[in-house]
């Protein structure tokens, strides 16, 4: 995506949601320029709050069930969240599993911190949902943390509950930690509550950020809500790494959670629509095929063809303008993965092109 996204036509890679701008933010929260103006424009432009602010906290709190401002603490996007709860849990030798495809992070940190990494690999006949079988298989007495990704990036695949219960169960079984990437979690299909981890088990972390399901990638602000003694040992390393996240970032994020229900709405109807965008294409394109997400903003699209998943995506963008991420990224040929919670215009003529492109490759 490096490589590609800034010199690509059509950017149908992106995992965001349609980004916002600080115009649009401000509408949502019923703040005037001129207010935002005094705001800014009175801040020193200290560290801020090391921890984060008591609202800011407050408001984060409030997006689960049995969260506090005690149980947060602020992070460079859930990028750095999820680097944060690696390095403070894992020791060389430890036992970690992972569900793959996912954000690489959750296999290739922990391996190189020394850990022992098992992958569950997700499979589309599965509905790309952890085979809970295998994973009780896969735990063993010294498994120190289990990694899921819910909804899942890059199949769209959504958990239940009571599959997160199972696999907290699991993992009560023998003392692990469940660290679920939750960046995704609230932008589904279906007008369904999205549980957390955090909430559901005593051993449960959840990582997130503004990025995608609020629209502001740009504020480069996560979280981790967990238990306090999780919080207590990330300070320690948070210490040498972030110190404290952007009091800017900080005003703008407290502004988009007071307004989370317009911004909720307004993505909802974005990935709902492009996602019907997608799955006529889908279904038109004889070399296409898919498990249809049922949550997040990226879909795992199977592609007949006789090329690499990195073959195909390469000269895709280069013949055509489109870029699509390769399965090979994720460790899974044969397969891209495709953002469709972008620009309406930008999905449907890059997916035009793709088929053009299928009709003229072998």
């Amino acid at each position: 995506m490096n490589e590609w996204e800034t010199k690509c036509a059509y950017n149908v890679a992106e995992t965001c949601v349609e980004s916002v701008t600080v115009e649009e933010l401000l509408k949502m929260a019923g703040v005037t320029p001129e207010q935002m103006t005094r705001d800014l424009l009175g801040k020193k432009l200290t560290y801020g709050w090391i921890e984060g602010s008591e609202k800011v906290r407050s408001l984060i709190a409030g997006l689960y069930q049995k969260q506090t401002p005690a149980n947060i603490v602020t992070t460079h996007g859930c990028i750095g969240a999820n680097m944060l709860v690696h390095e403070t849990l894992v020791e060389p030798g430890d036992h970690v599993i992972s569900v793959i495809p996912t954000y690489q992070q959750h296999y290739s940190i922990p391996e190189s911190f020394g850990a022992r990494i098992e992958t569950l690999r997700l499979k589309p006949e599965n509905g790309f949902l952890p085979d809970l079988d295998e994973l009780r298989a896969m735990v063993k007495p010294d498994t120190k943390l289990i990694c899921i990704n819910n909804p899942n990036n890059p199949t769209g695949a959504l958990m239940s509950e009571q599959m997160l219960k199972d696999i907290c169960e699991i993992a009560r079984s023998v003392g692990a930690w469940v660290l679920c990437d939750e960046v995704y979690r609230g932008l589904t299909q279906e007008d369904v509550y999205s549980p957390s981890v955090a909430d559901l088990y005593e051993k449960g972390i959840s990582t997130a950020s503004m990025s995608k399901v609020f629209s502001m990638a740009g504020l480069r602000f996560g979280w981790i809500a967990a238990p306090r003694e999780i919080i207590e040992a990330v300070l320690h390393h948070r210490d040498y790494n972030t110190i404290s996240v952007g009091m800017l970032d900080e005003y703008f994020t407290e502004l988009a959670l007071t307004a989370k229900d317009k911004i909720l709405e307004r993505n909802r109807a974005i990935i709902r629509e492009n996602l019907e965008i997608l799955d006529k294409w889908v279904q038109s394109e004889p070399r296409a095929s898919y498990v249809k997400p049922k949550a997040g903003t990226t879909a795992f699209v199977k592609i007949d063809t006789k090329l690499t998943s990195h073959e195909f995506c390469e000269r895709l963008v280069k013949e055509k303008g489109v870029m699509f991420t390769p399965g090979s990224a994720l460790h899974t040929e044969g397969y891209v993965r495709i953002g469709y919670a972008n620009n309406k215009d930008v999905l449907q003529k890059g997916l035009a092109l793709t088929s053009k492109f299928l009709k003229e490759i072998d």
